[in-house]
């Protein structure tokens, strides 16, 4: 008989009423879209009541202990049908319903019912709605209970009618519950876990199970039931696919390492670059054939541009490590030319070696992403007494090469003073101001003023210490420097382009 032509001829609304077997029916919210006039009787409400009112609102469980639990494994097995979108079984629940009593008070029967709820479809598979069916086994329940009291010789007949189907479905309803259990404490788990975890289904990778760590991935985007192609549009055209594509078509695993995955953190930004260490495993039925795919990875971006960092820190080590190395050999050779003696050769080398060196510390400190210019002057002029110098300017922040290069300019500078200048006597003093003259391409302007000491007359030839200061201003650091000789005091005047941060 072809059934829907029956179906034209039989109002199916009506059959279902009709039916002496309670069913009702849930949307995905659990509320209710209707129910047959078998379940009105049993629960001995209205239909105008029930609908569109939430069932575990209306059937509330009691204070008991008992009913708190039968009133959760009747949740559970709602949503167990909505996640899996299989049909579900609870052989025994107990529940008691409103009866009107001798006095015509209602009173609540105690009542035994074994239940099956069927999940109902759409055309693309989705769970909609729920179909409770319930039969009342309160009196076979009785029955077993009766015959064990009086043990009587119905109590045989009892036990082959009612107490083994009554056992079986018990030990069933058991193993249920058992399964159910260890099922929840695996998703927990997996709900848990660090990495991330999914499982696809079918040959369009439908994502049925993802775990917190793939939703903080994509926090935005609600990725359930839907395939990977339309959950994350932006792997398309990453070569990602492909690799579900041949986990399920060769059931072979792929094993991926720091592989680039750009994704959409957030609706509104741009794509961001995620490294990540997964495993693509295929998932089999009892026949051995494919029927989904185990995803399984580690979100290793940290790691990848730590290595990364290191690598450029390593390169940007080498390189300067040569330049200080090429600067050490300049500062000898210079040194030489002027220290015909040994001891004094030793002396100024020395002095300028460990200007050298106090730079380096102050970079280390900060792990070589730059130091302070008024940083670097104190370092520099330290042993020439605090009070005998005035630094007055902003913040600036120096790169690494900046840095080495007037830490350098500013220990020849001290060590003039030292000798010949403002700090030979100790009434001398040295002002060093500094500014910023044009913001949107910066340049650095720092004036070295001596005063308080003996005129400094200008020298004949230009020393070692002239032509570091020179070099290191115009060569290094792409600047003019000018040194002036004024009775009142010598003068420094140093001008240079500089990329930097004021704070």
């Amino acid at each position: 008989m072809d059934l829907r032509k029956l179906a034209k001829t039989i109002d199916l609304v009506a059959a279902f009423d009709s039916s002496p077997n309670p069913y009702m029916l849930l949307d995905r919210d659990l509320r209710f879209a209707g129910m047959n006039q078998a379940y009105l009787n049993v629960t001995q409400r209205r239909r105008e009541d029930l609908i569109g009112r939430q069932v575990m609102e209306i059937f509330a469980p009691g204070d008991a202990p008992d009913s708190q639990e039968e009133g959760r494994r009747l949740r559970a097995s709602f949503d167990k049908v909505l996640a899996t979108g299989e049909p579900d079984h609870l052989a025994v629940l107990h529940y008691p319903v409103l009866t009107p009593g001798p006095d015509g008070q209602a009173v609540f029967d105690d009542r035994y019912w074994s239940c099956t709820h069927t999940p109902i479809k759409d055309d693309k598979g989705q769970v909609t709605h729920i179909l409770q069916h319930t039969s009342d086994v309160t009196d076979l329940l009785r029955l077993r209970l009766g015959a064990d009291q009086r043990g009587d010789a119905t109590s045989a007949l009892d036990a082959m009618a009612g107490d083994e189907v009554f056992r079986r479905a018990v030990k069933i309803e058991a193993n249920n519950q058992r399964l159910e259990a260890e099922r929840k404490r695996l998703t927990d788990m997996l709900m848990n876990a660090p990495g991330f975890v999914a499982v696809l289904n079918g040959p369009d990778h439908t994502i049925q199970f993802c775990n917190e760590a793939c939703y903080r991935l994509v926090s935005h985007r609600e990725v359930l039931g839907l395939p990977v192609r339309e959950a994350l549009p932006e792997l398309n055209e990453q070569g990602h696919l492909d690799f579900l594509n041949d986990v399920f078509e060769t059931g072979e695993p792929v094993y991926g390492r720091q592989r680039a995955f750009a994704v959409r953190r957030t609706p509104d930004e741009p794509l961001e670059c995620r490294y990540i260490d997964f495993a693509y495993q295929p998932i089999r039925d009892d026949e051995g054939r494919v029927i989904g795919i185990f995803v399984q990875g580690h979100d290793v971006t940290d790691v990848v541009l730590a290595a990364e960092r290191q690598k450029l820190m390593i390169d940007e080590l080498n390189h300067r490590v040569k330049n200080t190395l090429a600067t050490v050999q300049s500062i000898a050779m210079q040194t030489a030319r002027t220290h015909e003696d040994p001891k004094s050769f030793a002396a100024a080398f020395q002095s300028r070696i460990l200007a050298l060196s106090h730079t380096h510390d102050l970079l280390t400190r900060s792990h070589w992403e730059g130091a302070g210019l008024r940083a670097v002057l104190e370092h520099e002029t330290l042993a020439h007494g605090v009070g005998r110098l005035t630094l007055n300017g902003p913040h600036v922040a120096l790169s690494p090469p900046h840095a080495l290069s007037l830490g350098m300019v500013f220990h020849e500078l001290a060590t003039n003073a030292a000798k010949y200048g403002a700090l030979a006597s100790g009434e001398g003093r040295v002002m060093v101001d500094w500014r910023l003259t044009d913001q949107t391409s910066p340049r650095l302007e720092i004036r070295w003023r001596e005063s308080g000491g003996a005129p400094i007359p200008e020298p004949e030839r230009r020393g070692f210490g002239t032509r570091l200061i020179e070099r290191n201003v115009r060569h290094d650091l792409h600047g003019t420097v000018h040194l002036s000789y004024p009775p009142e005091g010598f003068c420094a005047e140093i001008s240079l382009p500089l990329d930097m941060e004021i704070l």
